[in-house]
């Protein structure tokens, strides 16, 4: 059994749930903040067997994309270091880290 945690950009967050759920996946879903950009995220734990990680990495993939997008200068983060301009960064898709689980209850 594998522990599957994706986090996901706010953005693409409902269909990658929606895609998720009607296919028949449970998911935990936990609102969480970005570092770099300081925006929303959604993190998904799921549960699945190991030979279902491929599909629920499809999913995510198919389902959240990157983007282009404009920032403020990065001294409107507390830098210290101070541009005109805002920034161009790419944001969106998705981190998915696959762990082993030793042991699995539903209780």
């Amino acid at each position: 059994m594998k522990l599957i945690t994706a986090v996901v950009n706010k953005d693409d967050s409902m269909s990658v749930q929606s895609g998720l759920t009607s296919r028949g996946f449970q998911i935990t879903r936990i609102a969480t903040t970005g570092g770099f950009l300081l925006s929303g995220n959604v993190t998904f734990l799921i549960g699945v067997g190991d030979d279902l990680v491929d599909e629920v990495i499809g999913i995510i993939s198919e389902l959240s994309s990157q983007r282009r997008q404009l920032v403020p200068p990065v001294s409107a983060y507390g830098s210290g270091v101070e541009t005109a301009y805002p920034i161009e960064v790419v944001a969106g898709g998705a981190t998915v880290f696959v762990q082993d689980v030793e042991r699995f209850e539903k209780v």
